[in-house]
């Protein structure tokens, strides 16, 4: 599976679990009982990685959603929102502007009109606080 539809396998998982609340395993478990889907290892890492450290990747949206409040976002910007950051914070061999472009282009196809553009906004701030000089180099 390419990488670009492991994060797409992700952002289903982390937006599932925002719906129904269970575990990112009891999904994968659910999911591989009710048909032959096979999560890739990647969407797993990165959907169990937003899991561990939501609130954390929460404390950087909130920070950058000026004049909004998590209530009021969609759960498609809010779940593209978490991947993004989870990838800007915690996987060193993922340019940030991968990150971005890819949530994005998740955003335009799963989200409304406005979705993208706000995803957009927000993880640029994000990248900006984070404070990337090159976007395609991480701190360590």
């Amino acid at each position: 599976m390419k990488r670009r539809e492991a994060r797409e396998q992700a952002f289903v998982l982390i937006f599932e679990r925002s719906i129904n609340h269970d575990t990112t395993e009891q999904i994968i478990d659910a999911a591989g009982l009710s048909s032959d889907l096979i999560i890739d290892d990647f969407a797993e890492k990165i959907a169990v990685g937003v899991e561990e450290n939501e609130s954390v990747l929460d404390a950087q949206i909130e920070k950058n959603i000026r004049g909004w409040t998590m209530g009021r976002l969609s759960k498609v910007s809010l779940s593209l929102l978490r991947l993004a950051i989870y990838e800007m914070i915690f996987v060193k061999d993922i340019p940030i502007s991968v990150s971005i472009n890819e949530a994005i282009d998740l955003a335009k196809v799963y989200g409304g009109v406005d979705d993208a553009p706000y995803v957009n906004g927000v993880l640029g701030s994000v990248a900006k606080e984070l404070g990337e000089k090159n976007p395609d180099e991480k701190n360590d």
